[in-house]
């Protein structure tokens, strides 16, 4: 279903008159441009509506002349306030047909849920997150090659910002944990310790409003274990991946996946090993647009990104994939990494997945 119709429906449904999309990735979604200054924000600088006739663009005297220019299509109307007078969210309102809906706060304006919007992805956007996935993946696995047993969390993080915004890439999310520091924590934010014996990256990378999300384990003197609880890592997220296409196509829910993600610990030997981690979940518009837990009701739509990101006790497997009803294809992927082929618990499945590098 196209982008349209879905927000016919959307306005049918609800009885609005228009819904309106100021949080940067659904701006994105619904224009294809950027109202992003402040990366620090939650709210752009423009907000984007629809109708039912077409989209119109709000945004103030300073940034309308750049957004016509660089950033939306011909046919897409711009209306303007001055920045001194007012606030967005107020501009909204003024030119907004009523009873209406917003990602953001606007006076007497509805709320609206814009994941559930932007699920599944269109052929178009399919394609973007091709790009944008792989180039996160050169960019990460590039920085990975290069690292040595004495740099610090730090130098690696800010290495891979580089790299990453070299091919216009955001990082929202860089995490760079060394041998000691991996260990202890599942979210390894960098600090001054040097990585030594081994070292897991793991980036977020945001593009064209879309977000992929990969991890790689470069190993220079690792201890014995890292390779036996990668690979168990790698066949939780496996499982983890045949669950989403079988219940994507059944129709089911996000906790019907992750019960085969419980039950993939419990075959690899780490049972209950889940509980110290989210496990990942749907992907798009949104590093994650819904974390799969035990109760969660979330739909699982295909096609549709998934980033799943099992972890076991200092090791972890983690890659955005394209799931289809055809099969699974993983995005964040050169071809110039080394793979190991491992099988899902309790599904008909291998898949190849990234393993350890050793330099």
């Amino acid at each position: 279903m196209s982008i349209e119709a879905r927000l016919d429906a959307y306005l049918a449904e609800n009885d609005h008159e228009a819904v309106w999309f100021a949080r940067p990735n659904s701006f994105t979604w619904l224009t294809g441009g950027d109202n992003v200054v402040d990366r620090a924000g939650d709210v752009g600088v423009a907000a984007a509506g629809y109708d039912g006739d077409g989209v119109t663009v709000v945004t103030n005297n300073i940034e309308a002349p750049r957004l016509r220019e660089e950033e939306l299509a011909a046919d897409v109307d711009v209306e303007t306030f001055e920045w001194y007078d007012g606030s967005l969210a107020e501009a909204v309102a003024a030119v907004s047909p009523t009873p209406a809906a917003a990602d953001f706060d606007v006076g007497g304006f509805a709320s609206v849920d814009a994941s559930v919007l932007r699920q599944p992805l269109t052929d178009a956007q399919v394609d973007a997150y091709r790009a944008l996935s792989e180039e996160t993946a050169a960019a990460v696995e590039t920085v990975a090659r290069d690292i040595d047993p004495t740099d610090t969390e730090r130098d690696v993080a800010a290495a891979l910002h580089e790299a990453l915004e070299a091919r216009g890439i955001a990082s929202p999310v860089v995490l760079v944990g060394g041998s000691e520091r991996a260990q202890r924590h599942r979210h390894y934010t960098p600090s001054s310790a040097p990585v030594g014996d081994y070292a897991l990256l793991s980036v977020t990378g945001n593009r064209d409003g879309l977000f992929t999300s990969t991890t790689r384990t470069v190993a220079f003197d690792p201890p014995a274990w890292l390779e036996a609880r990668t690979r168990k890592a790698m066949r939780v997220e496996t499982s983890a991946l045949a669950a989403t296409r079988a219940v994507g196509h059944d129709g089911g829910t996000a906790a019907e996946v992750f019960a085969a993600i419980q039950t993939a610990y419990d075959g690899v030997g780490w049972d209950g090993e889940w509980r110290n981690h989210h496990q990942g979940g749907a992907a798009g518009f949104d590093g994650r647009e819904w974390i799969a837990t035990p109760d969660s009701e979330a739909p699982v739509v295909l096609p549709q990104g998934y980033a799943w990101n099992p972890t076991i006790q200092g090791a972890k497997s983690e890659d955005t994939h394209l799931v289809t009803e055809e099969g699974i294809e993983t995005l964040s992927a050169t071809g110039e990494w080394p793979t190991r082929r491992v099988e899902a618990v309790g599904h008909d499945l291998e898949l190849e997945r990234h393993d350890v590098l050793h330099l």
